[in-house]
């Protein structure tokens, strides 16, 4: 298939959260490119498909009319031209082409993890990026089957839950000394291993998995670095994800982990804009849902209205999930720093009976950190009080707020 010589005035490559929402809000004055076979869907709640609480249709984002949406693989980008060249044949002439390319998911080097010459992963192991990846995991996961998630960030986490939700045994191996290391400190992410552990995974910390051992082309056990094996029928890897820039790359726009963008979210070339998981702005590729809404919402803002619209200048992001339990959910918010500085203010407050931790950090006179588990109601005023980074009150409020709230109890 090749286009007419109709110039759409914006071509969105990538139709997931970033680029679903840019073309949404230019409406008819965009054309978006899409390779999943999937509608658009919110990437955020595919845990809980896998986990078996919403069927796909649930999470599913507002498709384009069929004239304003390609399913096809960009493959080139031909600058000089101002042309996308598609893996169907497609010739798609732009005036502005907004690179939304997304994020790879990392896939650890595992000794035995590939056949010599291969290159799909064997059988029982999985990527969870995409919706292919959730369906597919989905089907594998049997009741009482066994499976092993390697690494214990937010993504491995969220998926061991949804497994365990499905009857799976799950042992969950993080190289790292504790869970959610970005977002959580040592107390709240021991009450996160708790939880976990209360829902029959088994949690390993400061454990690496060496390699994978399969037969007949499928996983039957995963190493560990001090050689003990795991017997297994799937092994899950949620080892972080890497920015999608090989298109940027090949058409020579400057990367460096991301594609770079400037306050406009303009590339190199100035026909060119890169937003969400794929783009890389001042210095900071940080692969969330919240700066891919920002950074859209702000582009639309700038192609709609330039006269008007304001430069991007970061998205302040809180981490909020709920780790289901059939009598005791766990409720989980952070943002910012939860590391402290010597000089840094710290104010905590645990309490074992009703199973919550409230920590935030004040460096100066700004609040830079926050970590919430089990009662959340305090979250709201204190996260407003982070994201617009200004001075607190001298009477310290938010801090007395989140030491004398009790959520009505």
């Amino acid at each position: 298939m090749t286009t007419s010589d109709q110039r759409p005035a914006t071509v969105v490559l990538g139709a997931g959260l970033a680029g679903a929402r840019l073309a949404a809000r230019l409406g008819g004055a965009a054309l978006l490119i899409g390779e999943e076979a999937y509608a658009p869907y919110n990437r955020v709640l595919l845990t809980e498909v896998l986990a078996g609480r919403y069927g796909p249709e649930v999470i599913a984002l507002p498709e384009p009319a069929p004239e304003r949406y390609l399913r096809t693989r960009a493959v080139r980008i031909d600058r000089a031209e101002r042309v996308v060249l598609c893996e169907d044949g497609s010739r798609v002439a732009y005036e502005s082409l907004v690179l939304a390319t997304g994020a790879n998911p990392v896939l650890p080097p595992l000794r035995g993890l590939f056949e010599p010459g291969a290159r799909d992963l064997p059988g029982g192991v999985h990527a969870f990026r995409t919706m292919a990846d959730c369906l597919a995991l989905s089907e594998a996961a049997r009741p009482e089957s066994r499976a092993v998630v390697v690494g214990g960030g937010l993504l491995g986490v969220c998926a061991a839950r949804a497994l365990a939700d499905r009857g799976v045994r799950v042992v969950l191996a993080q190289q790292g000394d504790r869970l959610m290391e970005r977002q959580l400190d040592p107390d709240a992410s021991e009450l996160v291993r708790r939880h976990l552990t209360a829902l029959g995974v088994e949690v390993h910390t400061e454990c690496r998995v060496r390699g994978v051992r399969q037969s007949d082309g499928a996983v039957r056990s995963v190493e560990l670095a001090d050689g003990y094996v795991l017997g297994t029928d799937l092994a899950v890897l949620a080892c972080g994800v890497r920015p999608r820039t090989g298109l940027a790359l090949a058409a020579g726009l400057d990367v460096r982990r991301g594609i770079v963008v400037d306050d406009g979210l303009r590339t190199s070339d100035p026909h060119v804009y890169a937003i969400g998981d794929c783009a890389e702005h001042a210095g900071a590729a940080p692969c969330l849902a919240a700066p891919a809404l920002d950074q859209a919402d702000a582009l639309a803002a700038a192609l709609t209205a330039p006269e008007s619209a304001r430069p991007y200048a970061g998205t302040r992001s809180l981490t909020r999930l709920t780790l289901p339990h059939h009598e005791h959910p766990l409720d989980i918010a952070a943002f910012g720093d939860p590391e402290t500085r010597p000089d840094d203010d710290v104010v905590r407050l645990t309490d074992a009976t009703r199973g919550t931790y409230r920590k935030v950090v004040v460096r100066g006179d700004r609040l830079v950190g926050g970590v919430l588990l089990g009662e959340l109601t305090a979250v709201g005023a204190l996260a407003r009080a982070w994201e617009a980074d200004e001075a607190l009150p001298d009477d310290g409020s938010p801090l007395l707020h989140l030491l004398t709230h009790d959520g009505g109890h």
